[in-house]
């Protein structure tokens, strides 16, 4: 119990850190953080598209930064590396954010869906699922739900930790929007199974 306990405790840190610098780094195109502890520091990378915001004139937002985490969520000694995003097609969080800001401009959102999704298997992903659920439809309508995936994505065991997830949600006239969105990156190995490149069907290139 011991060991299922600390790795739930460090699961709430790692989510209420992400949320945090969710909040703090939106303006630098916040996506993602990971975690590595080591006896002597503990070392968050935090992946944004724009890295100077983060680090700030002289490193003083960087710093600032470090020490809220270090004092607010009880860190030691922690190290924020800054890194750019690669490609944002492949970061569930700036897709979700991207798909809400559509839905939010009134656009058809099993179209936006099917177009992100479009995106991020011809950017190399192994698999990918959107999920949008809440006032899909204008008002008046029932609350439904919107649900595309493409290519292997875990649900079960430990091999869900090589799925990125994320959400966001949108805020239409009609009501609100949840959107998840699940990516497994390329070049992701999974122990029990070999997965090929995917290829986008005719039915959504088209769309």
């Amino acid at each position: 119990m011991g060991i299922e306990r600390k790795f739930i405790e460090d699961s709430i840190v790692k989510y209420n850190i992400s949320k945090f610098l969710g909040g703090e780094l939106s303006r630098a195109g916040f996506s993602r953080i990971e975690i590595q502890k080591t006896p002597i520091i503990t070392r968050i990378t935090v992946y944004v598209l724009n890295p100077g915001r983060v680090i700030g004139r002289g490193g003083k937002t960087i710093d600032g930064i470090t020490e809220t985490i270090k004092d607010k969520f009880k860190v030691e000694n922690p190290q924020i590396n800054v890194m750019e995003v690669e490609n944002k097609m492949l970061e569930p969080l700036l897709v979700a954010k991207s798909i809400t800001e559509r839905l939010e401009r009134g656009m058809n959102a099993r179209r936006v869906i099917q177009q992100s999704l479009k995106e991020i298997i011809s950017n190399g992903a192994l698999g990918a699922e959107i999920i949008a659920r809440g006032k899909l439809a204008a008002k008046g309508a029932k609350k439904r739900s919107i649900r595309k995936s493409l290519g292997y994505i875990p649900k079960a065991g430990d091999v869900t930790e090589l799925v990125r997830v994320s959400h966001a949600t949108a805020y239409p006239k009609y009501g609100a929007i949840g959107v998840k969105v699940r990516i497994v990156p390329p070049g992701t190995v999974f122990p029990d199974r070999e997965i090929k490149a995917i290829e986008v069907p005719k039915s959504i290139l088209s769309s």
